[in-house]
């Protein structure tokens, strides 16, 4: 509900559609479990008082009734018995918090974390490489899930590739995969010809910046090691992207981050930039700029980015611009294809049209 609050606010009709069957539902369901729960603790409880005054009073009754023992070994008894019922009634108190941490242990399993460790490893410095290889990839989304693979993609240092594809297709997974923050089910990771270990995944994953869809925006500027990025090449980077006049920046912190969607962009573009890795992801990036920005980001962005040295991997939806690129990949139904030739120039026709008729 806070997540569309602005479709709610528009349409007041179902807001109250969702309030009356999704929240008021849900609300019911939670304070009927909330009383059932609170109900069973303190059932709990008294029934542990219950217990303990009741243990007490047959001590007596087997001591002066029955004649099992003297009074002061009764008393001494039910001292004994009241001492403990302070630490029993405890441990029954204390029940449904156990529950709660066992119940949200079991939803952190489900994540499979890494193990632990007391501070952050310092990463090792990324060795010169030529190819970054997916070598036999699977991946799913749970048992019958969707399925992406076997994906076998080779990039090579320095060249700009473009990945194409409809909606489900499978190629933010396919990002995912190739920058490592998803395991593979089954196939390997390789550099220079090399497999990564599963160790080793984090060395995999300093190869890479991304700006991804769903992009997220910090405010300081750093490289490659954690340090300031260099004065020079931020300013540069701020006037390819025409950001000087929008960004307030003080050392390397960024002090306005309330932006549009397409200066949020850019501006996590210059955060990639900034970091001065190898290989750049950039997920359907010219998506929200105005088309005088998306020619330039096609036309001068992207051939600096490459002649700096930097691999591109672009999911692109522009078809105009695809005569830019080295290579054109496209994903169909989970599986991963290379367009070449007669193929490639299908995919570039509106392109071509377009400059034959001089637009």
């Amino acid at each position: 509900m806070i997540e569309g609050r602005k479709e709610l606010q528009l349409n007041r009709a179902r807001a109250r559609l969702i309030y009356d069957t999704v929240y008021q539902q849900d609300a019911r369901a939670y304070r009927h479990h909330i009383v059932r729960a609170d109900t069973f603790h303190l059932s709990a409880v008294n029934w542990s008082n219950i217990m303990t005054l009741g243990a007490i009073g047959m001590v007596f009754f087997m001591a002066n009734s029955l004649g099992w023992a003297n009074t002061a070994v009764a008393a001494t008894f039910s001292l004994t018995l009241l001492f403990l019922r302070t630490p029993l009634l405890s441990a029954v108190g204390a029940l449904p918090t156990l529950l709660s941490a066992q119940v949200a242990f079991r939803k952190l399993a489900l994540f499979e974390l890494a193990p632990y460790q007391p501070d952050f490893p310092v990463p090792a410095a990324t060795t010169p490489w030529q190819t970054l290889e997916l070598r036999d990839v699977t991946f799913h989304y749970g048992e019958n899930g969707f399925r992406v693979g076997p994906v076998n993609l080779t990039l090579r240092r320095g060249e700009l590739v473009f990945l194409i594809g409809g909606n489900g297709s499978g190629k933010s997974t396919l990002a995912m995969l190739l920058t490592g923050l998803y395991q593979p089910q089954s196939g390997c990771l390789v550099i220079d010809g090399q497999p990564v270990d599963a160790g080793d995944r984090d060395a995999w994953r300093q190869h890479f910046s991304a700006v991804f869809t769903d992009v997220h925006l910090f405010d300081r500027l750093i490289d490659s090691q954690g340090e300031p990025a260099s004065p020079a090449r931020v300013q540069l980077w701020l006037e390819k992207l025409k950001m000087q006049d929008k960004l307030k920046i003080e050392g390397n912190k960024i002090l306005n981050l309330q932006l549009s969607k397409g200066q949020s962009k850019r501006l996590a573009l210059l955060l990639a930039v900034a970091e001065q890795r190898d290989v750049l992801l950039l997920d359907e990036w010219a998506a929200d700029q105005d088309p005088h920005f998306r020619r330039v980001f096609y036309r001068e962005l992207l051939p600096a980015l490459q002649a700096a040295g930097k691999t591109v991997f672009a999911i692109s939806h522009d078809d105009h611009y695809f005569i830019h690129a080295d290579r054109l990949l496209e994903m169909r139904d989970g599986r991963l294809y290379e367009l070449t030739d007669s193929e490639r120039e299908r995919a570039t026709q509106d392109a071509i049209k377009l400059t034959d008729t001089g637009l």
